[in-house]
């Protein structure tokens, strides 16, 4: 158990933080997107179109809200949701430790490394197979922090082990846009999710 990168108090951070510079990197504010790119405008979140990239919107059943955003892209799966953070500290710390003892529970394994994202966690989730017996299926846990946000991602499929299939699918994290509004919301609290409107789509 190493606590050699956790910070605190963000007004001195250090120049090497993990998550080097994500206004310039992303995942990106509203406040930074290019105003004149084309992106799919799914509430909370942005999401720029590039070839291969297949969306979807998972819905909770009894409440009929979107809860999350899956895109299918480089033979991998990237689910993302948008949540409230406070201002002065972010939720990703905190929300690794959550995610550790969710799969340690299920029966899984769990390591944390540094990944091109910053900390990041690598599971072995448990899944019941067809024929009744249990499967590991790989999952990278992936988050970030922004200004009265934070992102985060489970990234399934050739991205877990494959260096290139993992550069395509972390690109496409940092291209998404987080809307945080100004609606007070408290912190955790998912950043609402809507139906894409595609205009001339084809």
């Amino acid at each position: 158990m190493s606590d050699e990168s956790v910070q605190h108090g963000d007004d001195t951070a250090p120049a090497e933080a993990p998550t080097r510079n994500r206004a310039e990197e992303g995942p990106f504010d509203e406040s930074e997107a290019n105003p004149v790119r084309p992106y799919i405008d799914l509430g909370g979140v942005k999401i720029l179109p590039r070839e291969g990239l297949n969306l979807r919107l998972e819905v909770e059943e009894q409440s009929k809200r979107i809860v999350a955003v899956g895109l299918d892209y480089a033979d991998s799966t990237l689910q993302v949701q948008p949540f409230a953070a406070p201002r002065s500290t972010g939720l990703w710390d905190e929300t690794r430790d959550q995610i550790r003892d969710q799969v340690r529970q299920q029966g899984g394994r769990v390591e944390e490394r540094e990944g091109p994202l910053g900390a990041e966690l690598l599971a072995e989730v448990p899944v019941v197979a067809g024929g009744g017996g249990a499967e590991k299926r790989l999952a990278r846990f992936i988050g970030v922090d922004g200004p009265r946000w934070f992102l985060r991602g489970v990234i399934g499929g050739r991205a877990t082990s494959d260096p290139e299939a993992a550069a395509r699918v972390e690109d496409l994290f940092r291209s998404i846009v987080v809307v945080r509004g100004g609606t007070p919301m408290p912190p955790r609290d998912l950043i609402p999710l809507k139906m894409p409107q595609t205009p001339g789509a084809a």
